[in-house]
């Protein structure tokens, strides 16, 4: 049988799908737990169980501290940001109520608000971004209802890296008492958030990008109280009250039935352990500093159109981009077969933006997203390639 082919030298621009590498630490630590340990969460009182059980508490407690919680308990481990954003969407949300989002979300939000639309009966207001896909908190403002139950906003657009006013939309949604979903698959890890600087009552995160763990895991972070509010979408066996044929009511037991992704959890606590250390400032410098750099030099080759602003402290380290000559899945291939360059090609889930952005009907674009471990060689390289493939 002939091995595998290896993409480990190729360069990675597609760190807003998910993070790669990871830390070493992330991949002994893994491979420590599957070797040597292997026992599930919360289902003994041996040593082994123990040790595991360990692990997931410190997990819990690195991410309350990240995003700045008062307790380990507000945070719920999910498979994925999506399971954490579908958990506050279908687990709150009733007949008519009135939710207030953006048309740059990602398809993580408008397909479960469509859904709840045609089985509950809630109404949804899109608010318009503008042509790099930022929103105007006053537009968010204008477009609440005396029903307005939940307001839903990305921290960071996955197409365009468009950094959104959290705080002021926190804000504005405390005032009015509505309740605020924030959306931080595309910057936790990547840009400091705090709970209680942006007023969120739920911040969905995805484990494995940003925060550089495996692929299955995600967070949820609850506000003190709302767990009453919203109801788990799985019941079953927790390892605690066991005597009790009804869901646990405390959290996070609330929540998190069924056996755990040991193995994610356990590379995800070394991935914050890592974090911690490298400190998320220090990694939003350095892709604040490649990004602008990429940015500069992709606005010198003619014929390629970059969606961004020119400060880049107004984005994350993602940039999509077109080319005048080849639709985006084919410049993504070029780039791939040719050059051994990963990005993403296509609509990213997110048709909004898209539509606004007039990629919708163009095959979407080609996103180039940076990373902890992205370098200047990187950038020079994609560059070069792209003034190869367009001749520009």
């Amino acid at each position: 049988m002939m091995p595998e082919k290896s993409f480990a030298d190729w360069i990675y621009l597609d760190n807003a799908a998910t993070s790669y590498p990871k830390p070493d630490c992330v991949y002994e630590a893994v491979d420590h737990y599957q070797r040597q340990n292997g026992r599930p969460v919360g289902r003994g009182a041996t040593d082994a169980a123990s040790a595991v059980q360990q692990i997931v508490d410190r997990c819990r407690f690195r991410a309350a501290q990240l995003l700045g919680a008062a307790a380990k308990e507000q945070i719920v481990f999910t498979f994925n940001c999506t399971d954490s954003l579908n958990l506050v969407l279908h687990g709150l949300l009733k007949a008519r109520d009135h939710v207030v989002t953006t048309q740059a979300e990602h398809n993580s939000v408008l397909r479960p608000l469509r859904q709840l639309e045609r089985t509950r009966g809630i109404s949804t207001t899109f608010v318009e971004v503008d042509d790099f896909g930022f929103v105007d908190p006053q537009d968010v403002r204008a477009a609440l209802r005396p029903e307005t139950r939940l307001i839903v906003l990305q921290h960071a657009s996955n197409v365009t890296g468009a950094l959104q006013p959290v705080e002021d939309v926190g804000a504005i949604a405390r005032e009015h008492g509505a309740l605020y979903l924030v959306d931080a698959a595309q910057t936790a890890g990547h840009v400091p958030l705090n709970v209680t600087q942006t007023k969120a009552d739920f911040v969905a995160c995805s484990g494995h990008k940003g925060l550089l763990g495996p692929l299955g895991t995600g967070l949820l972070y609850v506000a003190p109280g709302h767990e009453h509010i919203v109801e788990p979408l799985r019941q079953g066996g927790t390892g605690s009250r066991s005597e009790l044929d009804t869901q646990p009511d405390f959290m996070p037991d609330r929540y998190e039935s069924g056996n755990h992704n040991a193995p994610g959890i356990v590379g995800l606590e070394a991935a914050l352990g890592f974090l911690q250390k490298r400190t998320i400032d220090t990694i939003r410098q350095h892709e604040l500093e490649l990004s602008q750099l990429l940015f500069d030099q992709l606005q010198e080759i003619s014929g390629l159109t970059v969606y961004s602003r020119q400060d880049r402290t107004q984005h994350t380290g993602v940039l999509s981009v077109t080319s005048e000559l080849y639709a985006s899945d084919e410049l993504a291939t070029l780039l791939s077969q040719h050059f051994q360059i990963d990005t993403r090609s296509g609509l990213h889930c997110a048709p909004g933006i898209h539509r606004r952005l007039g990629t919708l009907d163009r095959n979407g674009t080609v996103r180039l997203s940076l990373g902890w471990s992205s370098t200047r060689e990187h950038i020079a390289a994609a560059v070069a390639a792209l003034r190869a493939v367009t001749g520009g």
